[in-house]
């Protein structure tokens, strides 16, 4: 386990999967990351590449050749190195090698860094692409955050507060794990003069039931933030996604965390080809370049 701090904050990462396993704010002694309990999901942020989400049949097809890889990736399983380690921040670093070749056919550096700015956490995902020709990927997190943050308070009294009002067009999951082929509305419309009208709001109430049917899976909307909060705490988080296409809300049957999962990929449609270079939000980076995005989260 390595750990960065400042005044502010106390971050732990562990070295297999580069993941996040605590994130503690020092002046309200909170904790706000998931404590990865096995009972219900023992995963606190696992990283996801080189794809997000599922594959039909947990299989692609690039250049005529069929693989195999598990739902997100196998970057999550993997021991990174650490490239470089400073006081309030730190690199992780995941190379391609014989194994992941066998699966992922692409010659790649996948760095991630983590770097405290006093009460906001960056994490940043670099991929280089180390081949001769184009690498085709997805990446994204799934930060797991703990509600409540106080023993006082309960898992319904907390909201997700979105910069902007959005019509919350909802991608449903099947039984797979993959993309249906239309979104549907997660709020019943209001009903003006006889007539269905969508509903705005740039809030979600946490319960729950919210998500039995799986994750919440969002394309393309307009906010690139959000505040999870409740009315009745002076505390907060804000995580920021800008850059990030797709957004995932999901939290495990029963248990007390939300996860905000921004994403530049997401999983396989029920009717894709299954042909790599087709698969929707796919990001295509030439050889020698280099692919950047990263998110933040704000803790108050």
């Amino acid at each position: 386990m390595f750990t960065i701090e400042n005044e502010y904050l106390g971050v732990s990462i562990n070295l297999k999967g580069a993941e996040l396993t605590s994130l503690f704010h020092k002046d309200s002694q909170i904790e706000y990351m998931w404590s990865a309990d096995p009972n219900f999901w023992a995963k606190s942020s696992p990283v996801l590449f080189p794809i997000v989400g599922g594959l039909k049949e947990n299989i692609y097809v690039f250049e005529g050749k069929v693989y195999n890889l598990p739902r997100h990736g196998f970057a999550r399983d993997h021991i990174f190195e650490v490239e470089d380690h400073w006081d309030d921040g730190i690199s992780f670093l995941l190379r391609s090698d014989e194994n992941t070749l066998k699966v992922y056919p692409f010659d790649f550096e996948f760095r991630l860094v983590y770097e405290l700015y006093a009460n906001l956490l960056s994490v940043t995902y670099h991929v280089t692409n180390l081949g001769e020709n184009d690498m085709y990927f997805s990446l994204g997190g799934h930060p797991a955050f703990a509600v409540p943050f106080q023993k006082d308070l309960t898992y319904e009294d907390f909201y997700l507060e979105f910069e902007h009002e959005e019509n919350f067009q909802r991608w449903g999951l099947s039984d797979q794990g993959l993309v249906l082929e239309a979104p549907e509305p997660l709020f019943e419309a209001k009903i003006i003069d006889e007539e269905a009208v969508e509903i705005e709001t740039n809030r979600i109430l946490l319960t729950k039931e919210l998500f039995q049917q799986d994750a919440l899976v969002f394309k393309e909307l307009q906010s690139t933030n959000v505040t999870l909060k409740s009315d009745k705490s002076k505390h907060s988080l804000k995580f920021d996604f800008a850059g990030f296409p797709f957004l995932g809300v999901w939290a495990a049957k029963n248990a007390d965390f939300v996860c905000i999962e921004p994403w530049c990929g997401i999983a396989d449609s029920v009717n894709h080809t299954q042909e790599l270079t087709e698969k929707e939000g796919i990001n295509v980076l030439a050889a020698g370049d280099v692919f950047e995005r990263a998110w933040a989260v704000k803790l108050n």
